[in-house]
């Protein structure tokens, strides 16, 4: 499977990187991962997604991964659409698969009209108003290790400590595509603490506000792909996305918690692309 390293430019001079794969010509996935992760987090699904035919675009957002920093801290929504059209160019048309941040920016955009070519929009277990609880454990894991970590086993024993559900996967080498090794020789997460300084600004981001006010712009075709096991998603979140944009669909992965891909690869491809094919993206 052909998958190449492409680069896009932002409208502030910032340089975002990404994979890219599948025929050129067909309508285009693209893929945003959530806060703290990197482009790598949507492995399974970009391959599965090209397996269908799509043509995939999946980038690591700015403060992340490969991608630029902000030096001047931005973090906002307004910039990460922003973003998201730049890496969306004059392509069309387009689903957007967003988790948790990921799903925020997309949202936003477009009910800004910052991506006019989408055509469908797929929110990966977030909602307009995620559940307290939930992030602020998020919150105090990020801000737990600003330190670093002395190895990768310590790295992989805090995230196992996050996700027990998760501690089947010990893969060494998949954590490290998250980490990078400092001067001082000690591992860090590979994202822009910065983000974290002030609010909005964790993962998730506490952008309900912003989110509300576009929400009666949002009119397409709409999926929200809840984990089960998620403390995120409540059932007050997700009756107030359906209610604000009433063509939502709802397809629950029982098994998975908030990082649903992760947690439930198959299950979660297999709804998605259901969902695609039932709304005949790409054919309209």
């Amino acid at each position: 499977m052909d998958i190449s390293r492409r680069e896009f430019a932002t409208r502030d001079g910032l340089t975002l990187v990404g994979d890219v794969g599948g025929p050129i010509d067909a309508p285009t996935i693209m893929l945003l991962h959530g806060g703290g992760q990197t482009r790598h987090s949507w492995s399974g699904a970009m391959r599965r997604m090209i397996g269908e035919g799509y043509h995939v675009i999946n980038f690591d957002a700015r403060g992340h991964g490969d991608s630029s920093w902000s030096e001047e801290g931005d973090y906002s929504l307004a910039a990460r659409g922003a973003d998201l059209q730049a890496a969306i160019g004059d392509r069309r048309p387009v689903a957007l698969v967003g988790a948790s941040m990921g799903g925020m920016t997309s949202f936003y955009a477009v009910g800004m009209g910052q991506a006019p070519q989408a055509t469908a929009l797929v929110l990966v277990d977030i909602v307009l108003r995620p559940a307290p609880a939930g992030v602020d454990k998020i919150q105090r894991f990020m801000q737990a290790h600003a330190g670093g970590f002395a190895s990768v086993d310590d790295a992989l024993a805090a995230v196992i400590a996050y996700n027990p559900q998760r501690k089947a996967q010990r893969d060494a080498s998949g954590i490290m595509k998250n980490l990078r090794l400092h001067d001082d020789g000690r591992l860090y997460w590979h994202w822009d603490p910065r983000m974290l300084a002030a609010r909005p600004s964790a993962e998730p981001p506490t952008w309900t506000e912003e989110l509300l006010a576009v929400s009666g712009r949002v009119s397409i075709p709409t999926l929200l792909v809840r984990g089960g096991k998620s403390d995120i998603v409540d059932d007050e979140g997700v009756a107030e996305l359906v209610r604000l944009v009433p063509q939502t669909e709802i397809y629950c992965v029982p098994e998975a918690g908030h990082m649903v891909a992760g947690d439930s690869n198959d299950t979660f491809s297999d709804g998605v692309l259901d969902f695609l094919r039932r709304i005949r993206f790409g054919a309209q």
